[in-house]
């Protein structure tokens, strides 16, 4: 099975082409304001190679809300606009001869962590991804959870954490997301809300997107530690909603800032074992085995188990 995963993410388009599960090469395209699909397909076209007619499946994931239907997005708040309602299954069939299948970004990566990593067998899983923004995805009785209308366990990074806290671009208030992502923390420093120590001031200054990962970076200074150990206490406050909300036997913690596991995983599982319901099971909370390939390795699970399923 020759299946193609193009991974619409925030700041790149990634592309991979993956034989049989096995992911045989890696393509990444910039993204600077909007995407470009027929830059997408001439990059796909690009990775392929002299197998560019022979794609046996497709699968697309974007950051944001996908229908039921698995073809287009519904909805990204302030990303991928030109996107939403676009079919993106017909433009697949049109342009590669295959039509995709459509996902939500944090719902592959999950299934790629399921089909060959470290949720690997599990019937019960949750995944946090932690990074630009705060993805969630559940999988329940061994079905990844959907609901009626695609929205079903991919928002939990827009639970309410602060009731005073920042508005979201989603329109809620005091999301997790809103005050603990990437995004936020550009957000804070920008307003001067938040106190920064000269190392991450000086990073700020010259002009560089702050992110996670200079938190992590610059955990010696009093305010960054601070500024950590209050997105630990957020981050936390999500994994713990979901285990409420869905029981797993494990959770898979991904993203950008899984680079320190070693810092962020101790502090975070501490948290989230305090925290929970005093009945509930503790599960293990595992970084994901390779966070850059783990939605590629999705989509293509999706895209062959679909294409199986049609073929019967």
């Amino acid at each position: 099975m020759r299946s193609v995963a193009i991974d619409l993410g925030g700041t790149s388009v990634k592309l991979g082409l993956v034989v049989d599960g096995v992911i045989e090469s890696v393509s990444e395209l910039p993204v600077s304001g909007g995407v470009d699909l027929a830059e997408v397909a001439a990059a796909v076209d690009a990775l392929r190679g002299r197998e560019a007619v022979d794609a046996d499946a497709v699968g697309i994931a974007v950051p944001g809300v996908v229908d039921r239907g698995g073809r287009r997005l519904v909805a990204a708040h302030g990303k991928y606009a030109d996107l939403h309602g676009v079919d993106l299954c017909a433009w697949s069939a049109a342009r590669f001869g295959v039509a995709a299948i459509v996902e939500n970004d944090a719902r592959a990566a999950l299934a790629g962590e399921i089909a060959s990593g470290a949720a690997s067998g599990a019937a019960d899983a949750v995944l946090l991804t932690l990074g630009t923004g705060i993805g969630t995805a559940a999988l329940v009785d061994g079905r990844l959870l959907r609901g009626r209308h695609g929205h079903a366990g991919v928002l939990n990074g827009h639970v309410t954490v602060d009731l005073d806290g920042p508005r979201c671009p989603c329109g809620n208030i005091g999301c997790a997301e809103a005050v603990a992502s990437t995004w936020a923390l550009a957000e804070a420093a920008r307003r001067g809300d938040v106190a920064l120590g000269p190392e991450l001031e000086a990073r700020r200054s010259s002009g560089a997107a702050l992110g996670i990962r200079d938190l992590v970076e610059t955990a010696h200074e009093a305010e960054s530690a601070v500024l950590l150990s209050r997105f630990l206490d957020v981050w936390a406050a999500v994994a713990v909603t979901l285990c409420h909300a869905f029981d797993p036997e494990v959770v898979v913690v991904t993203g950008g800032v899984l680079r320190a596991a070693d810092l962020i995983l101790p502090g975070l599982r501490d948290r989230v074992h305090a925290h929970l319901w005093s009945s509930s099971f503790r599960p293990p909370l595992v970084a994901a085995d390779d966070p850059a390939t783990s939605v590629l390795r999705g989509l293509a699970a999706l895209a062959s188990a679909q294409t199986h399923e049609g073929h019967r």
